[in-house]
């Protein structure tokens, strides 16, 4: 998105109302109208309108992994040719146990690795077979990778408004 998104006052409301999640009720698009004075139709107008001007990224469910028992994460992190990471990138994060997959830079000569993928499983080996079946599409294209085993949870938030 080039310059700064221009946000009436609907949309700031919009963006506070939703920045801690969805109800989580039968029609919370319904419910979020209300609180701000318009309706559903209007609230899903608005929201696609926003992703698609890349003011938010995504609408989605995040999973407390640990209530789920999947007690064991992994960063995977891989060490691919820069003008393939992208197109690699993307079929990585399409596998169904890739939470989230992304490009990040290099930081030579200690950290060679610029693709990551974050997998769970409810045991390390299980989030290791994962890890082998990214390593097996990367093929030769992968020059190397590791896998970043979380420790502790930290709390995670997106910025708010």
């Amino acid at each position: 998105m080039n310059g700064a998104a221009k946000l009436d006052a609907v949309d700031r409301a919009l963006i506070v109302a939703t920045q801690g999640g969805l109800p989580l009720v039968a029609r919370p698009y319904h419910v979020v109208g209300e609180q701000i004075g318009i309706g559903a139709e209007e609230v899903i107008a608005r929201l696609q309108a926003l992703l698609e001007a890349g003011v938010i990224r995504r609408i989605g469910a995040v999973p407390n992994h640990y209530a789920i028992g999947w007690t064991a994460n992994g960063m995977t992190v891989w060490d691919v040719a820069d003008e393939r990471v992208d197109a690699l990138g993307v079929r990585v994060g399409s596998l169904d146990f890739v939470t989230h997959c992304y490009r990040r830079p290099r930081a030579l000569p200690a950290w060679p690795y610029n693709l990551f993928a974050m997998v769970h499983g409810s045991s390390r080996d299980e989030v290791r077979d994962k890890a082998a079946r990214i390593a097996a599409l990367l093929g030769e294209a992968s020059r190397g990778g590791d896998i970043l085993f979380s420790t502790r949870i930290l709390k995670k938030a997106g910025l708010r408004i």
